[in-house]
């Protein structure tokens, strides 16, 4: 018989915030309390492989701003974000800069860019 093991978690996918049960027995996932069939995807990625949409700014030169917003251009494994954001310090782009510009590309070889969250002429 396999070992049932039980997690408790909150959807983050839409503003409700199922409160979900989720029992692995083997390789199976059973999901309790999602209201949609999007919170047993989110039940399960989490517990898979969860990922994280990444924001921060980076030093910005010729501007009279001094930092510029970025974000990843997709979600990232949550266990690279502390690594992701020490590459993310050590950078410094010039300006101008366009909205959505990649600054930083395929960070840690995940196939994400960091890309710039606004325009700064």
């Amino acid at each position: 018989m396999p070992k049932i093991n039980t997690q408790e978690l909150v959807c983050i996918v839409c503003p409700i915030g199922c409160k979900l049960t989720v029992e692995k027995a083997g390789d199976e996932y059973i999901v309790k309390g999602n209201t949609c069939k999007r919170g047993i995807d989110y039940a399960i990625e989490e517990l898979t492989n969860p990922t994280r949409m990444l924001t921060s700014t980076v030093k910005l030169k010729d501007s009279h701003y001094v930092r510029l917003p970025v974000h990843s251009s997709a979600p990232i494994p949550k266990d690279l974000i502390f690594k992701a954001m020490e590459v993310i310090n050590t950078c410094t782009v010039k300006a101008p800069i366009i909205i959505g510009e990649p600054v930083i590309k395929n960070i840690l070889n995940t196939g994400v860019d960091i890309c710039s969250s606004r325009t700064v002429e």
